[in-house]
């Protein structure tokens, strides 16, 4: 097991003991999206304004992950599908 997977495990519980029941969708990096893609799909599909959509993509950009959206699982599924529809790297946490 690397670092990088004991880090995430024990974010995973972290956000799991904080959130209870609420999960997050965390947006990975890619080398295929555009700024503005991944900017108007965040305004779209996650409610972001244009400067916190801004701020998660150079998150993503320069730290490989970001959480983009936290709530109950079942509102957050038809997001990362959205997302995902869009071609985004995201996973439900």
């Amino acid at each position: 097991m690397s670092i990088l997977e004991t880090e995430e495990e024990v974010l995973t519980e972290l956000v799991e003991h904080s959130f209870g029941d609420l999960h997050e969708i965390v947006l990975y990096n890619d080398d295929v999206n555009t700024f503005e893609h991944v900017i108007e799909c965040l305004v779209n599909y996650c409610g972001h304004d244009f400067v916190q959509a801004e701020q998660c993509s150079y998150i993503v950009h320069y730290s490989g992950k970001c959480a983009v959206k936290r709530g109950p699982k079942e509102k957050l599924i038809p997001i990362k599908n959205a997302l995902i529809n869009q071609r985004l790297s995201v996973k439900l946490h």
